[in-house]
């Protein structure tokens, strides 16, 4: 009685979060459409990312119910193959591609930090934890630094995620270190740090990427109600018009959305991100698999406020992935619920 209780009070809250993902996701689309109205922007590229973050999370959902170890062990190479694969001038670049690289080796410590703490062999879990440590000595040897560190971070994390009994308090950090990494980014752009620690900052940013901030917090400014329309930041930054490779992007997904789609569509991706945290809280897997992918998504917004990982449909559908793979309940036995 008291078990067929517990199973009808889970799946009542795994239905509140998969309802709350579905107006999250929602939202952030049907603002696209009507900011590019407004505006004459091309919504086109968020209605792909929402997309392929949703076709990530349901694929992930499935085969994580079906294969919870070998579902992400997969997804670890498929996302280190991919990182591999890339050519070498855009890993290099301070700009290009650089962002997705960091991204997807990311997201593949994560998915084999996860498949670990899902395996039960001993030397099996062993395995998968050196499989992510590789990861992150190849994005040494790839020159991503951001990469290497962000991979250590999230092996690191993962294994301290053991001692935490309450993921609750660990999720609760992980939005924490998020939006500090987000405001520090916003504070850059306005010129709000002492002279000393900008241009320190700037060093290791480039002034060229502070400069496309800039441009986007003028047209922020502009209309902070619906922002200049979806795809259309290129278009209008002094900075893009300037630059001998432009790609049209800010390289920071919150600055992106304030200029682009206004103070709404910063609120949206917010809730996105709260969205996949409540998930974790929610799911039924153990409290390391949830810090896991925590982490590992958590670093993904701290790339995606300096860089343009997000703008990759490949980042999007793979964070899709992990949290998919992450609140996946295996049919062959009952995870802990949340705490």
């Amino acid at each position: 009685m008291t078990s067929a209780a517990g199973s009808a009070a889970e799946g009542e809250r795994r239905s509140a979060s998969d309802a709350t993902g579905v107006i999250v996701l929602a939202a952030c689309a049907v603002w696209s459409l009507i900011t590019g109205a407004t505006h004459d922007g091309r919504p086109e590229g968020v209605l792909l990312a929402v997309l392929a973050l949703a076709a990530g999370y349901a694929s992930g959902r499935i085969f994580g119910a079906l294969l919870p170890v070998a579902a992400p062990c997969a997804g670890a190479l498929a996302g280190l193959g991919l990182a591999i694969v890339t050519p070498g001038p855009q890993i290099t670049s301070q700009l290009g591609h650089t962002g997705a690289t960091a991204a997807l080796l990311t997201l593949s410590a994560g998915a084999a930090c996860c498949a670990a703490w899902a395996a039960r062999p001993p030397a099996l879990r062993l395995t998968l934890r050196l499989l992510a440590g590789g990861t992150a000595v190849t994005a040494a040897v790839l020159g991503s630094t951001t990469a290497f560190v962000t991979c250590a971070g999230v092996l690191l994390c993962s294994l301290a995620a053991a001692r935490v009994r309450h993921r609750a308090l660990g999720l609760a950090g992980l939005a924490l270190a998020a939006a500090l990494v987000t405001g520090a980014t916003w504070a850059i752009a306005e010129n709000a740090l002492p002279d000393g620690l900008t241009a320190a900052l700037e060093g290791r940013l480039t002034r060229h990427r502070v400069l496309l901030w800039h441009d986007a917090l003028r047209l922020a400014r502009h209309d902070p109600a619906l922002g200049v329309g979806p795809g259309r930041y290129g278009d209008l930054s002094p900075t893009v018009a300037q630059s001998l490779l432009p790609d049209g992007k800010p390289h920071s997904a919150p600055l992106q959305q304030a200029a682009e789609q206004g103070v709404i569509g910063v609120a949206l991706l917010a809730a996105a991100f709260c969205w996949v945290l409540y998930a974790l809280w929610r799911t039924p897997r153990s409290t390391p698999i949830a810090l896991t992918a925590g982490a590992a998504l958590t670093a993904l917004a701290a790339l995606a406020s300096i860089g343009n990982a997000l703008s990759f449909t490949t980042v999007t559908a793979g964070a899709g992935l992990l949290a998919g793979l992450a609140t996946a309940r295996p049919l062959s036995e009952d995870g802990p619920g949340a705490s």
